[in-house]
């Protein structure tokens, strides 16, 4: 990860940490960058926003950018990531960028930027821009005369990403009642329209967004206000997205939340009845429940890690042609129709299940016995000296050797603060408590933990 950049883009509170200054530099450099490789005359760049009230400013700041570099500019106005990420690879953009801090507060924002196959840009390229906003590299040139840029509306991109969307559909929804939790977010500018074209009865929270309350109390970070709005309307599902509708959790007719992990599993073992399974595999992270992994043994599907974060679940999939992979927080990644995670996508594949197999959402998820977990993040002096300690490693052995086959230990460092995590899957919360406070003890007693 970078200064600036980490795994998920330029993120931080808008005007302190990420500024106006930064989104025009940002502007600057990617127009500049990609103009240089453009196919045709000039780069074409697209760009996308949420709903929060700063995301306004960083788009006008990105064109601005942008368009003296010499690039055009196209504005998706309010849609999701996913759908940028869309346009870019349908439409033939050199470039496009998302403003969003996903599932942060209002007053966060965010820079994510996608190369010209609408995947994460690469590590080489965010080093220069990192140059050039410290100021390493020389100054880029304005574009004069008729070699300015221009910027124009682009609503028409994310109509057609939602004609996309329901052409996904094998089925229609008729007569099935589905919740929905737009978070205020960008969901809100999607999700509906899709859910209404293919005949469902849908019934919608937060979707009225004023810039100030998405994720505020609300979608898949609060998905406590979807379970009881399903339960109360006597709905077959729910779905909840985060701002940029990367992701989704979903709520059955029973009210409990069915993760990533049960996503996962449901659509493996369906895509594998279809034949459609590549490599008869699913792409996890390291935080994934013991519970899948033990459903997934008894159904005969393989599985592979990687470490937390989609990225890195997407450049495991781009490198061995697996084809679903995701997250425990809802980032689902169906490569056949997209390269990153896409909430209402993951929506409709989930539908998609329930219509073919003619099920209930709880009787599918049913199948996994999710163990329970808990983590606990220790605040450190030295993330490193920490994880390496020969005790701390002796205490994670023992703790490894107690639970045998029916849990297990995750030790890990933050990547972006001094924080290790302990975290235990075990057959009951006692024991996930009695082994996580066992290994602090130890970080404490070597004297690792600091106070704050």
């Amino acid at each position: 990860m970078g200064k600036y950049f980490g795994t998920d883009g330029f993120r931080g509170e808008a005007n302190v940490d990420l500024t106006v200054e930064h989104a025009y530099k940002v502007g600057r450099f990617l127009g500049w960058y990609y103009g240089k490789q453009a196919k045709g005359d000039r780069c074409r760049v697209v760009i996308g926003k949420d709903t929060r009230r700063s995301s306004y400013m960083f788009e006008y700041s990105l064109a601005a950018g942008l368009t003296a570099s010499g690039a055009d500019t196209y504005l998706l106005h309010v849609t999701t990531t996913p759908s940028v990420s869309h346009v870019i690879r349908t439409e033939d953009f050199d470039c496009g960028i998302m403003i969003s801090a996903s599932h942060n507060p209002y007053y966060d924002n965010g820079i994510k930027v996608m190369n010209g196959n609408g995947e994460k840009l690469e590590e080489s390229v965010i080093t220069e821009i990192e140059k050039y906003l410290d100021g390493e590299m020389e100054e880029i040139p304005l574009a004069k005369r008729e070699n300015i840029g221009r910027t124009q509306d682009f609503a028409a991109g994310r109509n057609r990403y939602i004609g996309y969307l329901i052409s996904i559909a094998t089925r229609s929804f008729k007569g099935k009642k589905v919740g929905l939790d737009c978070s205020n977010g960008s969901a809100s500018s999607v999700a509906k329209s899709v859910f209404d074209a293919l005949g469902a009865d849908t019934y919608v929270i937060n979707d009225k967004p004023d810039g100030l309350n998405i994720n505020r109390d609300c979608g898949s970070t609060h998905i406590e206000n979807l379970q009881k709005f399903v339960k109360e309307k006597g709905l077959d599902v729910g779905f909840a997205y985060d701002g940029d509708a990367d992701r989704c959790l979903a709520v059955d007719e029973n009210g409990n939340v069915v993760d990533g992990d049960l996503i996962l599993y449901i659509c493996g073992k369906y895509m594998k009845e279809q034949g459609l399974l590549r490599n008869n595999k699913i792409v996890t992270t390291v935080m994934s429940n013991l519970g899948l992994y033990k459903a997934l043994d008894r159904e005969e599907i393989g599985y592979e890690k990687t470490a937390v974060g989609d990225k890195y679940v997407y450049e495991n999939m781009s490198r061995t042609g697996n084809c679903l992979g995701g997250e425990q927080s809802g980032h689902i990644i169906f490569s056949k129709y997209a390269t990153t995670g896409d909430g209402i996508l993951t929506s409709l594949k989930i539908m998609e299940v329930m219509l073919e197999k003619k099920e209930t959402l709880g009787k599918l998820a049913s199948e996994v016995t999710i163990l329970p977990q808990l983590l606990k993040n220790v605040r450190v002096a030295d993330k490193a000296a920490a994880l390496n300690d020969p005790d701390v490693q002796a205490a994670g052995k023992a703790v490894d050797e107690a639970l045998g086959n029916d849990g297990r230990l995750l030790l890990r460092q933050s990547g972006t603060e001094p924080l290790i995590r302990v975290m235990v899957e075990a057959e009951t919360p006692e024991i996930c408590e009695k082994y996580v406070d066992q290994v602090i003890d130890v970080l404490k007693k070597k004297g690792h933990v600091t106070e704050g």
